[in-house]
């Protein structure tokens, strides 16, 4: 595999939102950090969780699969590939596949998952998508991919440089949730979900681009069975979990706890609220969210 970094480090402290991602996979035991995708014949339950998630990723190797399909040599980034277990499907594929992604922990994971492969191996650009060498990758590319990883970067600058990475035609697909209109509204479980850029600020700075949107599926209500799944094992398994530590803190170490408890009580109120106030459920996250499969072509 071939390693680009950009100014990053294996020694860069993690953040908060990564760490939230690294959790999900230790605790879950998953190698894909996506929602599922659920039909009516899956049953919602963690047993089918890997499952759905899978049928979330053959969602996007179909529309790859169709968007590159007169391309001699397709080549397809992948923006925020996370584990690499995606990028390992494209590959798998077929594709000459690259990869972009900031973080220094699951980019270990990455490079252990290709260390092996030789011929065709990808290219793992080791930096935020805004960092990336543009101008050595000017294009370069047949499809951008950005799975559950637009919501994590600055809209006016994707549109401004993904034009340039594309070959004539390209293609970008996106598969994320949006905040609807009812964000910021003030209601009861206003605050349950954080992350996601205006869906409407979207479709106005895509109006002024250089791209045309050729498909638009809302996927809302096959992805929000993820949060009644997740929200049962949080407070089924985590929390109770999590309350037997806080019990034997206390009793072994008090003033400790108390006094971190107190330095991290805005903190703790915060996560109180988001994963423990009871609005974290699928009708409260297709009120603020709009999970969205886009597919943007490149003017000619």
């Amino acid at each position: 595999m071939l390693v680009l970094g950009m100014g990053m480090s294996d020694v860069e402290k993690m953040t908060s939102r990564e760490l939230g991602l690294v959790l999900a996979q230790q605790l879950l035991g998953v190698q894909d950090l996506h929602f599922g995708l659920w039909d009516p014949d899956l049953p919602v339950s963690m047993a089918n969780f890997r499952r759905a998630q899978q049928c979330y990723t053959d969602l996007l190797l179909a529309q790859i699969r169709g968007l590159v399909a007169d391309s001699n040599e397709p080549r397809v980034l992948d923006i925020g590939c996370g584990t690499g277990h995606m990028l390992e499907q494209l590959v798998a594929c077929g594709y000459a596949a690259d990869a972009v992604n900031p973080s220094p922990y699951l980019n270990r994971q990455v490079r252990a998952r290709f260390s092996r492969q030789v011929d065709g191996s990808p290219a793992l650009y080791e930096s935020t998508f805004e960092a990336m060498p543009h101008a050595a990758c000017q294009g370069r590319y047949d499809v951008l991919l950005c799975s559950e990883s637009f919501q994590y970067i600055p809209m006016p600058a994707f549109f401004e440089k993904s034009p340039g990475l594309l070959r004539s035609g390209g293609h970008v697909v996106i598969c994320d949730f949006f905040k609807t209109d009812a964000h910021g509204d003030g209601a009861e479980g206003d605050r349950s979900f954080s992350g996601g850029h205006l869906l409407g600020q979207f479709h106005e700075l895509l109006h002024g681009s250089h791209f045309r949107k050729v498909l638009d599926e809302d996927l809302t209500p096959r992805i929000s069975p993820n949060i009644e799944l997740l929200d049962e094992w949080l407070t089924q398994r985590l929390v109770p979990a999590a309350g037997s530590i806080d019990r034997y803190l206390q009793d072994q170490y008090p003033r400790s706890s108390k006094v971190l408890k107190w330095l991290a009580r805005r903190k703790l109120a915060k996560l109180k609220y988001k994963y423990l106030s009871g609005h974290r459920n699928a009708a409260t996250f297709q009120k603020y969210k709009s999970y969205r499969l886009l597919v943007l072509r490149l003017a000619s």
